[in-house]
């Protein structure tokens, strides 16, 4: 595993070279007429030449090879089960919750990209505006063969098993309590020491930023020194029959090439992968009454065109301090102009104990109701309001659109995990109503 750099901040130019090769970034242009070791320069962009500076997204690349070099490509058909065709299945505007999502049988081979499986979304990768949820469910390395997503960015959330990243920038290894965030084009490859299974929340066309923080002041949430981008590492492969899978407006392409993807020498830029460490949250929360809403457990946001509100909110239940006055201190009953797609990564939901578990999910759609079981809400009603810490043991999530989520038919009917016991969970909630004295 090679060794990460720490981003001072999104959108700070960072610059890596492989310790095998010093020299290798040129000293004084991007782009040379000869780079050091006969490198080629290849530009990646992820935000469009002329966006303003501060939005402006791009690394220069030193390869050995220009990623030009490939067959056409052809359609990849494969067990993955990719979609952003959102009318196929009616309009459900039911509470929904998942049983885990199943790993591969242990005698049938499938990797990261055959793994993945499209659970609901909105938008469009054409226009550049909307989002997917994915699930990924594997037991078998990528073997030379690489994937780059051209419709957005992937945020992935390992729930199940650790994932060595290879990536052109370098390698990440991401294990469950950590999330990596693999950007709009940059090729990368998985491999898996057993089973895994975790959750993609992926946007079209905008990237993830660190949510604006307001009067809370300079400090607090997911503090920009704790993401880490690879440094710089290659592989120099001649001759060797290499795959290239693409996913290009939805759907899934393949092409062949006679060497390795990962042949990176060095780099430069503020257009980089990297990962995150939930524990690092810093957590802010003491309510004299009330409640706080759960955008203050924002990880990173997607913003649209409309102020405050995202395409896409990553946001996290992690364990903490609950410190509240004269207040029902669980997630309190709501209707939300937002859609709310949540998952589990370990422990135990504080607001639905032994019904929401780990590798499973639930979605309650824009409108639809939601909170708190009968058994949360009686002790939450009758508990001692003093400070207590909450979720330990525990690392539940929430991918928060604007946009309005339509389900699949794999989330819906192939998967055969949607429950349709689920409305019962706020069956035994009865009048408490006293009347006027």
């Amino acid at each position: 595993m090679s060794e990460l750099t720490y981003l001072s901040g999104f959108g700070s130019e960072l610059s890596s070279e492989d310790q095998r090769c010093p020299g290798a970034l040129p000293k004084d242009q991007n782009s040379p007429q000869k780079c050091p070791y006969g490198l080629y320069a290849e530009q990646l962009s992820g935000s469009a030449f002329t966006a303003p500076r501060a939005e402006n997204r791009r690394s220069w690349l030193y390869r050995i090879r220009p990623s030009a070099g490939h067959k056409p490509f052809r359609r990849f058909l494969s067990e993955a089960e990719v979609t952003h065709d959102w009318t196929e299945q009616e309009p459900d505007p039911n509470q929904m919750r998942w049983n885990p999502f199943d790993l591969p049988p242990t005698d049938h081979k499938v990797d990261f990209i055959q793994g993945l499986k499209t659970v609901c979304g909105a938008g469009d990768p054409k226009t550049k505006h909307g989002l997917a949820v994915h699930i990924y469910a594997c037991n078998h390395s990528m073997l030379n063969r690489a994937f780059y997503n051209a419709d957005g960015d992937f945020l992935i959330v390992p729930q199940v098993g650790t994932l060595a990243i290879k990536t052109e920038f370098g390698k990440l290894e991401v294990s469950p309590n950590e999330i990596c965030v693999l950007q709009q084009g940059m090729r990368f490859s998985v491999e898996v020491r057993s089973a895994s299974r975790g959750y993609i929340l992926e946007v079209f066309g905008r990237h993830f930023t660190l949510p604006d923080l307001g009067p809370i002041g300079a400090n607090g949430l997911a503090n920009p020194r704790d993401f880490l981008a690879p440094t710089a590492w290659y592989e120099f492969t001649d001759n060797i029959s290499y795959q290239i899978i693409s996913k290009y407006q939805g759907q899934l392409f393949i092409c062949d090439q006679n060497h390795s993807p990962f042949d990176v020498v060095a780099w430069h830029g503020n257009y980089v992968p990297y990962k995150y460490e939930l524990s690092k949250f810093m957590v802010i929360n003491s309510v004299s009454f009330d409640h706080c809403d759960p955008s203050i457990f924002t990880v990173l946001t997607c913003q649209s065109e409309k102020p405050g509100t995202a395409i896409a909110d990553f946001v996290i239940f992690p364990p903490r301090w609950s410190v509240q006055e004269h207040t029902f201190r669980p997630p309190y009953y709501h209707r939300n102009c937002m859609s709310e797609f949540m998952g589990l990564i370990l422990g135990e939901y504080e607001a639905k104990k032994g019904g929401f578990l780990p590798g499973g999910a639930t979605l309650h759609s824009i409108m639809t109701p939601h909170g708190p079981d009968k058994n949360c809400f009686e002790y939450g009603t009758n508990e001692e309001l003093k400070p207590t810490r909450v979720a330990e043991g525990t690392q539940a999530f929430m991918f928060e659109s604007g946009l309005g989520l339509a389900v699949t038919k794999w989330g819906a009917k192939t998967c055969e995990k949607l429950d349709p016991e689920y409305f019962r969970c706020w069956k035994g909630l009865e009048s408490h109503f006293t009347g006027p004295k």
